[in-house]
Parts: C-alpha cells; sequence; structure tokens
C-alpha cells in the first residue's frame, strides 16, 4: 500500500511536496520522516496542500491498520498539522503518468506553487527522479538539505 501526497516549504516562500506516506510516518511514527513534524513546526518548512492532496491524507489517517478514530484524526490534524498549512488551488490535471496516474495531482501542485522538490517515499514519483522544474527526492536528502542551511 501507497500514499501520496503534501507540499512543504524551508520557508512560506520556498515550498516543497512531501507524499502521503512520508506525511503519514510523519505524523504516527517515530522513524525519520517523524523529524519533519517539528520542522514545520518551527517554521523551518510550511507546508501547503490541495484540496484533492488533503482529501487524499485524510482518507489515508482513517484506513483501519492505524486503529484512528475520527476523533483522533481530527484532533492530530488539527492540531499537529492544519495550523501550518498553506491551502492552495490547483485548476486542473494536465501531467499523465503511466505507472501511477493518481500521482499527478502532487506535480501539478507542485508545478501550481513553483515547489522545486516533492519529498517521497513512493518509488513511482522517485524513479522519476524529475518533472519538469521538479526534483523528486528522498526524506533522507530533503532533510540532509535542512541541516545544511542550518550549518
Amino acid at each position: 500500500m501507497r500514499f501520496v501526497g503534501l507540499v512543504l516549504a524551508v520557508n512560506p516562500r520556498d515550498p516543497r511536496v512531501l507524499d502521503t506516506n512520508v506525511l503519514i510516518s510523519a505524523l504516527l511514527f517515530s522513524d525519520l520522516p517523524s523529524r519533519l513534524v517539528t520542522a514545520w513546526q518551527s517554521v523551518q518548512f510550511q507546508p501547503v496542500v490541495s484540496r484533492s492532496i488533503l482529501d487524499e491524507y485524510l482518507r489515508a489517517l482513517a484506513y483501519p491498520k492505524f486503529h484512528l478514530a475520527i476523533n483522533e484524526i481530527r484532533v492530530l490534524m488539527e492540531e499537529a498539522f492544519l495550523p501550518f498549512v498553506e491551502s492552495v488551488t490547483v485548476k486542473g490535471v494536465s501531467i499523465q503518468l503511466d505507472r501511477d496516474p493518481d500521482d499527478a495531482k502532487f506535480i501539478e501542485c507542485a508545478r501550481a506553487c513553483h515547489v522545486p522538490w516533492i519529498i517521497s517515499g513512493d518509488s513511482d514519483l522517485l524513479d522519476l527522479c524529475q518533472v519538469e522544474s521538479v526534483k523528486i527526492v528522498t526524506v533522507k536528502e530533503f532533510l540532509g538539505q535542512l541541516k545544511g542551511r542550518k550549518s
């Protein structure tokens, strides 16, 4: 099973993109992506989402394997995520992807916001490496960039 989709920024004017499995890992688990929560809450970047991406996050958090009640999802999103998010409007999806057409909404969101990177754990996205000016990188690569900016 895989999830896809969040836009992030190193600061509010420098957006980045993160896929849904990374968001889920950041919010629910203590592995590497969990460092992103502290980073967005300390304004090292700002999550930016479209309606379709937010809908996917909510659907994914409701999967039975996570054992989250609707109220727990609401509290998690309202306290740990939504206060730090900027919402964007994406007008249609014009990118066609052969391997996973659902990934197109994340690339379109990145393009709409002039996002230079998509941060992903999704092999379909990572295998693309780059779409136009949008590079697709791992969480480890992104966190390395954040660390490099602090030095």
